[in-house]
């Protein structure tokens, strides 16, 4: 009796000293416990995503992949896989498994080993959240005080939603939603129980047991799995058999890019970044929507790779990228990687697996794909691609390839195959009209950019060939000579200054000493020809560099350099010299369209942006663009979208309130942008640049004359377009800009190295049996120097030709003070006749001209010499 009085008290002192003890080491580590605010909003690292406007994903930033899901979203079977493996009395216990724990210690006396770690899977998210792996006494017992507290302030439910969307389980993905895309590139509900229980068995050692790192003791993992399942009649003895059976089919799958715009994404990536800093930004779950549409978009980038590849193989093919057999003795390329002597070997060397190895080394850029030459016919050739597929191209996806000899030069036309290529050659193929066809990487660079002149919200962001070749964004980024298309701005500060569309210039050289540099300035047009007195319009629809010359002189050097400024150029980045009017200023695609866009919009100089709003993972939305808009007053009031009112309904439901959708959406009032020059400025130079982009005038009355940018309406079809070549001396830079009155796009076609120039191309006869039609020559048919509206301007077709289909047309509306007067043809004055001497012209009103031309000076072209019209043949 006496002894066990004594246990007794030693038993009562026992409990009382480890309460005390429990109760000491509480309040030892209660600093390091997470404050209950904490616990009630735990923020997920999740990467930001970023979205087209029409919500299509187009790229992820971030090192850690998460794709958040809740709870109800996640099948019952990945639900029971996780519970049964990691802690399958999860709803019985308080965060603390007595049995597990009991367990732990056990194995611990018996073996002194840490075998066992008794950790539920609320001790696991403890963990995960706030401590580390590190296998020490303190960390578990802090990691048990945690899971109590935890315990206490959330639900099971909430606390299993938590752990399904921060378990670690590997190659960077965190969460069962990224980990279904990481490795199956699947959503949670298309998984099968196999794929569910191999991703349920990877929270013990995510490294080591995941399918890709592991595939042999990931099979073993999952067996675990399914058994468990099956031990806690989860699932019958026929799915664990069919589960158990079922092949790995992991592999490594990226973000499911919905869209392909690089150059876009790493702009709005930057401007992130600069909102919220970097760490912020790449992990607080934001979703960005861009200003661009994802169809649009994906049109301008189609356009400016088909553009390069049309310039590329209008001058000639560099030849293959090296061999695998059959090499010429004499072939200076570098051999390609594990690949033996190419002179010697046979084609009997090799096997199609030892060809695919082979193609693994050759840099792969949409749409170029690696492809190997297996036979070549009269005028065909097999190949083999990299992957694994066959292909015969014919001669009409042949025969454009000439030899390169210089960018100004290229070889005899191909007769057969074998004058182009020869098997054992690596090449590349890409897909063209649904067709494949032999190419290569073009050498020679490019960028477009497209905005809505409204708002200047970016409708189209293409900085180059491949983001993957080279990360310069060109469109935002790449300063260079804009050539011609400075002249609507010149003559902008013309009309300001009190010139009219209709004034009359002398189209003829101008020779002018310098007496500082003894040397003569000579501006010339080009083509080299004058047509001496010549009406503005038809100045700048020719692009005549000698009267852009006169009407900077006319307007005065400084005032024209101010008057620049207005439309968003840099006041240190205009030339303040007479090569101004000739457009030796260096300016970016962006800036250049941003300009442009007054000229659409009536006046209005608007701020380009690329981001229309960013939300978080719960579809609030968070920061929303107020962009300037080219209207004053700007008294209409808009609403948010009904996508907002809609992504606000869904805030409310998971919030669980009463707010109903689109309650409190933000009634938004337009702010104005501000006016740089007159709506009537405006109007006149974008109905000059409409005479720019066509054929106008009489053929038969010999009145017939093109603008430079006449392929635009010609195979556009529309009439509402106005648009300006750009060329810069010796062709080192070529643009096009045009518009109407909803979008603004400017392409632009040079190479990086700014020595080289884009030299002209001989006639492909190959090409044009194909296209005997002249007048719709475009793309690699082109012949002569290559110019804005060579090199640029196809590219800005192919993309308006796409983005303006099925729209109505919408071209620049006349305004108030406009009158519309006849005038004669050749003088601009005023006319009674209404023959084809004479026209109708704008004026603003009170600048329409007063007197009327003679009758015996009145020019008719019809009656002279025919030998003095040109053909429109020889206008390009």
């Amino acid at each position: 009796m006496k002894l066990f009085k004594t246990f007794l008290v030693l038993c009562f002192l026992g409990a009382i000293l480890g309460t005390a003890a429990v109760v000491g080491l509480y309040f030892y580590i209660k600093p390091d416990l997470p404050s209950v605010t904490v616990l009630k909003d735990v923020r997920l690292q999740t990467p930001m995503r970023i979205f087209t406007q029409d919500g299509k994903l187009i790229s992820q930033y971030g090192v850690k992949r998460r794709i958040p899901v809740k709870l109800e979203d996640v099948p019952q079977e990945m639900i029971d896989a996780i519970l049964a493996t990691e802690d399958s009395r999860f709803y019985e216990h308080h965060g603390i498994d007595p049995i597990g724990m009991g367990r732990a210690v056990l194995s611990l006396v018996l073996t002194g080993e840490k075998r066992q770690g008794a950790s539920t899977l609320t001790m696991q998210l403890a963990r995960g959240f706030f401590l580390t792996r590190e296998k020490t006494y303190i960390r578990k017992i802090k990691e048990i005080f945690i899971a109590w507290h935890m315990e206490q302030e959330l639900s099971k439910q909430e606390i299993l939603e938590l752990y399904l969307n921060k378990v670690e389980l590997g190659h960077r993905s965190f969460g069962v939603g990224a980990a279904a895309q990481v490795y199956y590139g699947k959503s949670l509900s298309e998984l099968t129980l196999a794929q569910i229980a191999t991703i349920a068995g990877l929270p013990k050692a995510p490294s080591a047991l995941n399918p890709i790192s592991g595939p042999e003791r990931s099979v073993e993992r999952r067996r675990v799995v399914l058994l468990r399942m099956l031990d806690e009649e989860l699932i019958s003895r026929a799915q664990f058999d069919e589960a158990v059976a079922a092949p790995v089919t992991a592999r490594k799958h990226g973000a499911e890019i919905e869209v392909h715009a690089p150059y876009l994404a790493d702009l709005i990536y930057s401007e992130m970044v600069e909102m919220y800093g970097k760490e912020e930004a790449e992990t607080g779950g934001y979703e960005v929507y861009a200003t661009a549409n994802s169809k649009i978009q994906t049109d301008a980038q189609q356009a400016v790779v088909r553009n390069l590849h049309d310039y590329d193989e209008r001058h000639g093919y560099r030849g293959p990228l090296g061999y695998l057999w059959n090499a010429p003795e004499d072939t200076e390329l570098a051999p390609l990687s594990d690949v033996p002597d190419p002179v010697s070997a046979q084609r009997a060397d090799w096997s199609e697996q030892a060809i695919l190895k082979a193609l693994e080394s050759v840099q792969r850029l949409s749409p170029l794909v690696p492809a190997v030459v297996l036979q070549v016919h009269e005028q065909s050739i097999d190949v083999l691609d990299a992957d694994g597929q066959q292909h015969t191209i014919d001669w009409a996806n042949l025969d454009w390839a000439r030899p390169y000899i210089t960018d100004s030069r290229q070889g005899e036309d191909p007769k057969q195959a074998s004058d182009i290529t020869s098997a054992g050659a690596v090449i590349y193929i890409r897909q063209q009209d649904e067709q494949w066809r032999f190419a290569q990487l073009p050498e020679v660079s490019g960028a477009l950019i497209a905005l809505d002149p409204h708002n200047g919200a970016a409708q189209a962001v293409i900085g180059g060939y491949s983001y993957y070749q080279s990360q310069f964004n060109r469109a935002t980024q790449a300063k260079r000579q804009v050539g011609s298309n400075i002249k609507p701005f010149i003559y902008s500060a013309a009309l300001d200054a009190g010139y009219t569309v209709a004034s009359i210039m002398n189209d003829a050289p101008i020779n002018q000493w310098n007496s500082a540099t003894g040397v003569a300035w000579r501006p010339k047009n080009s083509p080299a020809e004058y047509d001496g007195p010549i009406r503005m319009r038809v100045a700048l629809g020719k692009s005549k560099n000698v009267v852009s010359v006169r009407l900077l002189r006319g307007v005065g050097l400084y005032k024209t350099a101010e008057y620049l400024e207005r439309f968003g150029f840099q006041r240190d980045e205009i030339p303040r010299d007479e090569t101004l009017a000739l457009g030796s200023g260096s300016h970016t695609p962006l800036e250049v369209a941003r300009g442009m866009s007054s000229f659409a919009n009536g006046g209005y100089l608007i701020q380009p942006h690329f981001i229309d709003r960013v939300e978080n993972e719960y579809g609030k939305v968070l920061w929303q663009a107020e962009p300037v808009w080219a209207c004053d007053p700007c008294n209409r009031k808009q609403a948010n979208t009904s996508k907002l009112d809609d992504k606000e309904a869904q805030l409310a439901a998971i919030l669980g309130t009463d707010v109903a959708a689109g309650e409190d959406a933000e009634q938004q009032v337009k702010r104005p942008a501000p006016r740089v020059i007159s709506e009537q400025n405006a109007f006149l130079i974008a109905n000059m640049m409409h005479t720019g982009v066509q054929a106008n005038g009489s053929w038969s009355n010999k009145t017939y004359w093109m603008g430079t940018g006449w392929r635009a309406k010609n195979l556009l079809k529309r009439d509402d377009l106005s648009g300006k070549t750009g060329t810069t001396n010796d062709s080192r830079d070529a643009w096009f800009t045009g518009f109407n009155g909803e979008l603004v796009t400017t392409a632009w076609v040079g190479f990086d190295d700014m020595n080289r120039n884009l030299g002209r191309s001989t006639r492909n006869q190959n090409l044009i049996n194909r296209n005997p039609d002249r007048f719709n020559w475009i793309g690699n048919a082109m012949i002569g120097s290559e110019s804005g509206s060579h090199a640029a301007q196809p590219a800005w077709i192919y993309f308006m030709q796409q983005a303006l289909a099925d729209t109505p047309e919408s071209p620049i509306q006349v305004p108030d003070d406009i009158v519309r007067v006849r005038i004669d043809r050749t003088s601009g004055k005023l006319t009674r006749r209404t023959d084809h001497t004479t026209l109708f012209e704008y004026f603003i009103k009170g600048t329409e001209p007063t007197v009327y031309v003679l009758d015996n000076d009145v020019i008719d072209p019809a009656q002279e010499d025919e030998a003095n019209t040109p053909e429109p043949e020889e206008i390009f």
